[in-house]
């Protein structure tokens, strides 16, 4: 069912595992853009977060995005937003455009598709910055790992967990590990949360 919908409406469904927020890293981006403003705009007890939604989200459907360069307001609706300090005439004209609908369907297109250059853009440059830094370990079935302790609360706390063998692999960076010494113990990660063990031959 859920296949069909995004078929019908052109969407690439894509699973994320949990506890990998870089699976969806705009939705991530886009929430810890939203946490800052929310909370310098909230009380000492951030008790009336939900009060500031209305003047967060606007103010960041007014600016320009880092990655579009483009309003998000205007790829909307096809007009620049009105803002509370913007100079407004007192009487207002409705003129009627036959054309209209076909000049703002071009306008939308010309803004997607510059939009669509800069994604582009950015994606590419993010992927040369990250190529250049990242570590590549290869993984195997039967390989025994560690995994990073998620939700750490105090600085001593254990930094890895384990050790777990992979016992199944999906893609090149999504495993499934059990716990050597806990067989019911399964866990579905990504290869950035492992860190490989090497046995001791005597």
């Amino acid at each position: 069912m859920m296949d069909e919908l995004c078929k019908q409406i052109g969407v690439t469904h894509l699973n994320s595992t949990p506890y990998h927020p870089q699976t969806n890293g705009q939705v991530e981006w886009y929430n810890s853009t939203m946490d800052a403003k929310i909370g310098a705009l909230s009380n000492l007890r951030k008790t009336d977060w939900d009060d500031q939604l209305p003047f967060v989200t606007y103010n960041y459907n007014a600016s320009i995005h880092s990655t579009t360069r483009q309003l998000p307001f205007e790829m909307m609706y096809g007009r620049l937003p009105i803002l509370p300090f913007d100079n407004q005439d007192d009487n207002v004209t409705l003129s009627y455009d036959s054309t209209h609908v076909n000049k703002l369907n071009q306008f939308l297109s010309k803004l997607n598709e510059q939009a669509k250059i800069n994604i582009i853009r950015n994606q590419e440059r993010y992927k040369q910055s990250y190529d250049i830094n990242r570590a590549d370990p290869s993984y195997n079935i039967g390989d025994l790992v560690l995994v990073k302790t998620l939700n750490i609360r105090h600085k001593f706390d254990i930094r890895y967990e384990g050790p777990f063998r992979i016992i199944k692999q999906f893609t090149q960076k999504t495993f499934i590990i059990q716990h050597v010494k806990k067989s019911t113990l399964h866990r579905q990660v990504m290869t950035d949360v492992l860190l490989p063990i090497f046995e001791r031959i005597y």
